[in-house]
């Protein structure tokens, strides 16, 4: 019985006399440790609306919302949901659109509100059926990605002449209405549509 309780006092000692090793949050400076997973900060410029991040999100803190009305995708990220397992970073399919940052403790509040964010993103709208293709700027990263490949696409080129403006809108798009016909290649179409198209052009 002596033994366990000279040990006993023994570590009583040694922590009376070294630091602790929690932190006195809020008070102070607090410095995560490398590879803390805090809250995912998006960055705007990397960003292209793809949806990959909320295919991936666990606990669906992440959203999607197209209105073909306006042409714009809404993205919402419910922080308040979020459990920070890094899967939006893991997979974001430019690598710098989403990245886990040391913030999370500052997220604490009262109304759940204040901690959703909202972005917006431009759509590209298949001209024919309505359909939502993608946004702009997921086109534009394949484009870039694909490089002198990129050009085999019609649909491709379309967004390369809107973004550098080689010629005008008015010169290059038709608009549909006698059906799909050859006339029509050079319209913003989606995959279907363009596929439609292809198969009446060999007939």
């Amino acid at each position: 019985m002596r033994y366990p309780k000279l040990r006993e006092v023994k570590e009583a000692l040694v922590s009376l006399f070294t630091k602790p090793y929690t932190s006195s949050f809020p008070k102070g400076d607090f410095k995560p440790y490398p590879g803390y997973r805090g809250k995912p900060v998006v960055d705007e410029d990397n960003c292209v609306g793809c949806e990959t991040c909320a295919n991936v999100c666990p606990p669906n803190a992440i959203t999607f919302t197209d209105d073909p009305a306006t042409g714009m995708r809404t993205i919402t990220r419910d922080y308040g949901r979020c459990i920070f397992c890094g899967k939006c970073e893991e997979h974001c399919i430019t690598g710098k659109g989403v990245k886990l940052s040391d913030e999370i403790y500052d997220l604490a509040c009262f109304d759940r509100n204040e901690v959703v964010e909202t972005q917006q993103r431009e759509l590209l709208i298949c001209e024919n059926c309505g359909a939502i293709i993608t946004t702009k700027q997921h086109l534009e990263f394949i484009h870039n990605k694909l490089g002198a490949k990129a050009f085999a696409s019609v649909l491709n080129l379309n967004m390369l002449n809107e973004r550098l403006q080689l010629a005008k809108a008015e010169d290059v798009t038709i608009s549909i209405q006698d059906g799909l016909k050859r006339k029509n290649t050079f319209n913003i179409l989606c995959p279907n549509c363009n596929r439609q198209l292809q198969v009446e052009n060999l007939s």
